[in-house]
């Protein structure tokens, strides 16, 4: 009988280092889900997530597009922000620039950050920033107004993309976050919907 209980107490045991590994693993990749996601995302432009670019196209295409502004600000975020230019229409590989404006409404210094998104989403893998506000945190100081810029092009790859034939606006939208040492408590995302 003996033999049988501590048979059955190891077995209790095994499952129960099993089940706390699993648990262990399980938390260590809800760690993982975020930064791994945002790879993801910059890499294939999924959910309307903007690329990066070192250097201007190298080649300006006969099509255009039209480029749309957008702007908000999350909760907890004591700001104005908006862009000074409703939209910019240019040829596809052409660099645009364009400004958005953000004022801090408090009296003391305030840090945020801007997460982006282009829609339609499936144009995301196209559209290129060279320059960016978005790249690092912002923080205005008491009543402070800053003009902003975004320098960008859309790829040229993008004409070559059957899927994108029918794309003739893109709408490059931000969202300012509230940023308390590093610590976004709002933005888990990119704003995926960038």
């Amino acid at each position: 009988m003996s033999s049988s209980m501590n048979e059955s107490k190891a077995n209790n045991q095994k499952t129960a280092m099993i089940v706390s590994a699993v648990v262990v693993g399980m938390i260590g990749l809800s760690f993982a889900a975020v930064p791994a996601y945002r790879a993801f995302c910059q890499v294939t432009g999924w959910g309307g997530t903007t690329q990066r670019a070192e250097a201007e196209a190298v080649q300006v295409l006969e099509r255009k597009v039209t480029v749309r502004f957008d702007s908000t600000v999350g909760n907890g975020l004591p700001w104005r922000f908006k862009p000074e230019q409703v939209s910019q229409s240019l040829h596809i590989g052409e660099t645009g620039l364009a400004f958005y404006e953000a004022e801090n409404l408090t009296d003391h210094p305030v840090t945020g950050r801007a997460t982006y998104n282009v829609s339609p989403a499936k144009a995301g893998l196209y559209f290129r920033k060279i320059e960016c506000f978005c790249f690092t945190e912002q923080t205005l100081q008491p009543g402070e107004k800053v003009s902003m810029p975004v320098t960008y092009f859309v790829d040229p790859e993008l004409n070559n993309d059957k899927h994108l034939d029918d794309v003739q606006t893109i709408t490059l939208s931000y969202t300012f976050f509230s940023w308390d040492n590093g610590e976004d408590a709002d933005a888990d995302t990119d704003t995926a919907a960038e």
